[in-house]
Order: structure tokens, then sequence, then C-alpha cells
């Protein structure tokens, strides 16, 4: 039941009554065809600095990856390893490195798991798991959900991708959460002086460094590729670090503001705090930041019954984006499209779509 006297029905304590206003006075100054900055360069060094800055972690971080491999077994046309290394100064990570046989160098994909709500695997969500019987099982039922059995990770080895994929902060072998410890995690960092978001962002773009510095892999060919909370943190990815050069993103673009409406996810607290950076509206629409992109590749694939994205968001982010790469003149390196009879999932026909983009995109340079 709606509150008293609340025409809006939005139940007290997650909608401030005023909350029209304070999406009103959200203008986005900073976006691009907005910002003075008239030049597009300048524009994008401006833009992401100012992302940067609301990371709230630093840029620096010259620890070595000191990468360990171990459990190395060969798959079907390619080789697994697991692969330890350093993605910040505060621990260390555990990843899958897929690596197709033959003669590199390869162009390869960071691939970026989704959140899910489920935070016993990780990594295991986009990587078949052949080192752990009880996340195999695990994998599987996720695979099966959502990406109708297959394990994308090891299908883009198979297609010739170095693939490498590590469990964000929370997940499969990292201190793995639940959804009710998620807003305390956040609140602790914060306290710290530090964010969750700002983390996770970090951490990708540290990672795709370590996989561009791999002398199997060509450098000029790498992508970000994810669904879900892995599809945001592709174009984040793609948006914050040089050494992403396409990126694909499933389920994960919309308008801020048609994302703060009742009875949205977001409004919940929990899952949203590992894509929230605080005042970053301030300056910037959520497409406004991966416009920093632009005019690399990028792919986005939304499901017109995504329960996660109302509509309006989805075709007001889309605008935006083919704003900017139309004003570059590379109209053609930008792709978003809604598919109507999709929900939240990453269908195999779905896959074949984003398997045959990568390739036309990350093809060897004459």
């Amino acid at each position: 039941m709606p509150a008293a006297g609340d025409p809006s029905g939005t139940p007290p304590g997650v909608l401030p009554r005023f909350h029209p206003a304070l999406k009103d006075e959200l203008t986005f100054p900073l976006a691009w065809g907005t910002s003075p900055v008239g030049d597009f360069d300048a524009w994008r060094r401006t833009a992401r600095a100012t992302v940067e800055a609301h990371l709230l972690v630093d840029r620096q971080d010259d620890t070595p990856y000191a990468p360990e491999f171990t459990a190395r077994q060969d798959g079907d046309g390619y080789t697994r390893e697991l692969v330890t290394l350093s993605l910040t100064r505060y621990g260390r990570v555990r990843g899958a490195l897929l690596t197709p046989h033959g003669a590199g160098p390869f162009p390869a994909v960071l691939l970026l798991h989704d959140h899910g709500s489920r935070f016993d695997i990780g990594k295991e969500k986009a990587v078949r798991p052949w080192y752990d019987d009880t996340r195999l099982a695990a994998a599987r039922d996720w695979a099966d959900r959502h990406f109708d059995g297959v394990f994308p990770g090891d299908e883009l080895a198979r297609r010739g991708y170095v693939v490498f994929c590590a469990d964000a902060l929370g997940w499969g072998e990292r201190e793995p959460l639940t959804y009710e410890r998620q807003q305390a995690l956040a609140s602790t960092l914060f306290h710290l002086g530090s964010s969750l978001a700002g983390l996770l962002a970090r951490e990708d773009q540290r990672a795709a460094g370590f996989l561009v510095g791999l002398d199997r892999v060509d450098a000029r060919r790498v992508a970000a590729a994810g669904f879900s909370m892995g599809g945001y943190r592709a174009w984040q990815a793609a948006a914050l670090s040089d050494d992403v050069a396409a990126a694909v993103s499933v389920c994960w673009m919309t308008g801020l503001k048609g994302m703060l409406v009742p009875g949205s996810n977001t409004l919940r607290g929990q899952s949203a705090f590992h894509m929230l950076h605080p005042g970053l509206a301030r300056h910037l629409d959520l497409p406004d930041v991966a416009s920093i992109a632009a005019p690399k590749p990028m792919l986005f694939l939304g499901g017109g019954r995504d329960p996660l994205f109302t509509a309006e968001g989805v075709r007001t982010a889309y605008a935006r984006l083919r704003a900017v790469w139309d004003s570059l003149g590379a109209a053609g390196r930008l792709r978003t499209e809604i598919w109507p009879d999709t929900g939240h999932a990453f269908p195999r026909r779905m896959q074949d779509e984003v398997f045959a983009w990568l390739e036309s995109v990350t093809a060897a340079p004459d």
C-alpha cells in the first residue's frame, strides 16, 4: 500500500518525496555536446579524470603482477591455466586464463563476470572450472540458467582468443559475500575513504593491463566483454583503459533517470554498490561515461523483456551513445540493439552475434 498522502505509490524510505526535484537537477553538464570543452580528445581527458576522481581509489598502483601459473590442462583446442596475481597492492587474486593452441600472438578478451546475487562462483560463471567439482556443478547450473548451457569463455578460446576472467571481490575464492552483507562491505570501504565500485573499476583496469602484457596476446586486439554487471564493467573498462580496444556489453546500459524509478533493483541498495560512484551523477550520466570510449568499436545488446531496466532508460542511453559516435563520424563502430523477446539473459543466438562481431573488430590487421 502507498504511504498515506504519497501519490507516487513509492514505499516510504525508498525514494524521498522530493526525489523528482533531485532528478530534475541532474543535468549532466560534463556530457559531450553539453560540456564547454569542444575538442573531443580534451573532453575525453576531462571526463575520464572526473570519473577517476569519483572512484575514490588511487589510479597509480605499480604493484608487480607477479603471476603464478598452476593447474594447467589441455582443453578442446586451447590450454587452461589458473593464474594468481596482484591486481592491487591489497592482495592476490586468482583468475582463469585460456590460451588457444597454435602460434600467437592472439586476440584476447577480458571476460568480466556478472553479479546475479550468487557469490559462491565468480570466474566460474563464464569459464568452465576444471579444477573443482563442487564449483563445476554450480557453474553448470549458472550456464544452463543464463547462457543456454554455454560457457562463453571456453567458446571464445575455441574461436582463437586468449581469455582472462578473475574473481571480483566478494565472489568465488575472494571472501564470498551474501546478499545481505554487500551494503556493509560498501559502507566499510566508504568509511575507509575507498569505494567498492571504485576498487572493482581499478582491478578491471589492471586486469586489462595484465592481459595486454602477455607475450601470447596481440596488444592491439584486446576486447572487454561481459553480461549483466559484467557488461557494465566491460564498457567502463573501455572508457577508463587505453589497453581495451573494443567492448561488448550484454544487458547493462541505461540512462540513470530511467533506473531510479519505484521498483528498481537499484533502489534496494545491496547489489547497487558494486556500480555506484558517489557524486558522479552531478557531472555525467551512465552513457556519458561509456562515451569516453568513443570511437572504439562497441556493441550493446539489451533484452526487451529485461525486468532490471526500463525501455525508456535503455532507449535514452542508446540515443546518447549514438549521438557521440555520430559526432565523431564513427557511427559504424557502434551497435546498439534491443532484442524484444529476450529478458535478462545471454542466450546462444545472442552469443553467436557477439562472437561474429568480435571477429569483425579484432581481425588481424593487413
